[in-house]
């Protein structure tokens, strides 16, 4: 479990060394709303540059009013268009929120969710979803909701939320971290964003001639990528071969990337028995 915060103009100027020191991992921004460029948060790059002098991982989000496809589309090129040239440890997350597109129905929100998210993903980025569980359950399809990366907000001990695996659980709005004026939101992150990210080339971290990162998928049961799957073997005589890294690492790695890490440890066992 890792813990971070997220951050808006709301929180002002935000002294990220003291929220590194203070425990805090990551930290998701808001890069704007709408479907202008002019409505970049007016904090976006002070933030940005800030976390990442400071040693945090950082993820986006773009708050959306969207009562439309098509404006879904501008909103998902304007984000692009604020955050391009800069890269995310983590997703970069469509915010759905606001009444008035839950008025709309839940094929509507359905809709305007993966026209956001397939237009970052067509750009090699890892587009996530945020909402509330109340909204998940009653206005999202959850075949819909698990394409993506999920962002829960439930205020409460625990997150109730089934219907699939979710990486990041917003707990709180009241949350006081050293380093902040005020309140922020807390947030638990159970998934190794920074590893699938940089493994898969999203985000910014796509090398020149690299092919584009492969399309996420996230099940009930587990995180993964589409991308196609090595055997056990394989994977065995890489770990053999150091490609994975070692102990905590590369069980993250492993897992990360969709893969038994028990199995194949395993048969990297069996194999170097028999060297």
């Amino acid at each position: 479990m890792i813990k971070g915060i997220d951050v808006s103009t709301w929180q002002g100027v935000v002294d990220y060394k003291k929220i590194k020191a203070s425990g805090i991992d990551f930290v998701i921004i808001r890069a704007g709303l709408g479907r202008e460029t002019s409505q970049k948060d007016n904090c976006f790059e002070q933030n940005y540059s800030a976390a990442k002098t400071a040693g945090l991982d950082v993820g986006a989000y773009w708050y959306s009013y969207a009562d439309s496809v098509e404006d879904a589309v501008r909103e998902a090129k304007a984000c692009m268009e604020v955050i391009k040239g800069k890269k995310f440890e983590y997703p970069i997350f469509f915010d759905l929120e606001e009444q008035s597109q839950f008025a709309k129905g839940k094929s509507f929100c359905d809709s305007v969710i993966k026209v956001f998210c397939g237009e970052l993903e067509k750009n090699g980025y890892l587009a996530g979803l945020y909402c509330s569980t109340y909204y998940l359950n009653n206005f999202v399809s959850n075949n819909v909701a698990g394409k993506y990366p999920l962002w829960v907000a439930q205020y409460n001990y625990r997150c109730t939320y089934t219907a699939n695996k979710y990486g990041i659980w917003q707990y709180s709005d009241e949350g006081r971290v050293n380093g902040i004026n005020g309140n922020v939101d807390m947030n638990y992150c159970y998934t190794n964003y920074p590893i699938i990210v940089k493994a898969e080339g999203y985000n910014g971290y796509r090398k020149a001639g690299v092919k584009k990162a492969s399309a996420y998928k996230t099940t009930a049961t587990g995180t993964s990528n589409t991308s196609a799957k090595k055997s056990v073997d394989e994977l065995a005589k890489e770990v053999i071969a150091g490609k994975w890294s070692v102990g905590d690492e590369r069980k993250q790695k492993l897992t990360a990337a969709g893969y038994d890490y028990g199995k194949v440890q395993t048969r990297a066992n069996e194999l170097m028995k028999n060297q």
